[in-house]
């Protein structure tokens, strides 16, 4: 089952690498792909969630515009450090409509997951959404 809002389980964005006070890192995890957040440009960009319980996933769902490559981190610690690498992906890309990919994460256990976007298809990113499959 994927959850329509992570914000609704207690999950976070706790850190992101850029922010524009009209499109807020939060938006990630309302659950709704018309609210979004927005890059400010350069890359890498990355944004950490925090899960309110250690969470075991089976994979994500990233709802997004213009991302080419993702990489997932996590980690099981009460603090955003020290990641290890669960995954990465090259998005295709879109014209007029969002990128909505499901990532595999075989059941990894985590507190934190870790949003890396290592390159885009233009200098700015959008990720609308951000959900969970357990």
């Amino acid at each position: 089952m994927i959850d329509s809002s992570l914000s609704s389980l207690g999950a976070k964005v706790v850190v992101a690498s850029s922010g524009d006070e009209n499109h807020p890192p939060e938006n990630i995890t309302d659950g709704n792909t018309n609210t979004f957040w927005m890059s400010t440009g350069m890359f890498p960009q990355e944004f950490i969630i925090r899960f309110a319980e250690p969470t075991t996933i089976s994979a994500v769902t990233v709802d997004s515009y213009n991302v080419k490559h993702l990489k997932i981190e996590k980690n099981t610690s009460q603090n955003a450090s020290q990641f290890e690498s669960i995954t990465e992906k090259e998005f295709e890309r879109t014209e007029g409509h969002l990128q909505s990919n499901a990532i595999s994460l075989n059941g990894s256990s985590a507190t934190h997951l870790r949003f890396i976007i290592t390159s885009g298809y233009d200098h700015f990113v959008s990720v609308h959404r951000v959900g969970v499959q357990n």
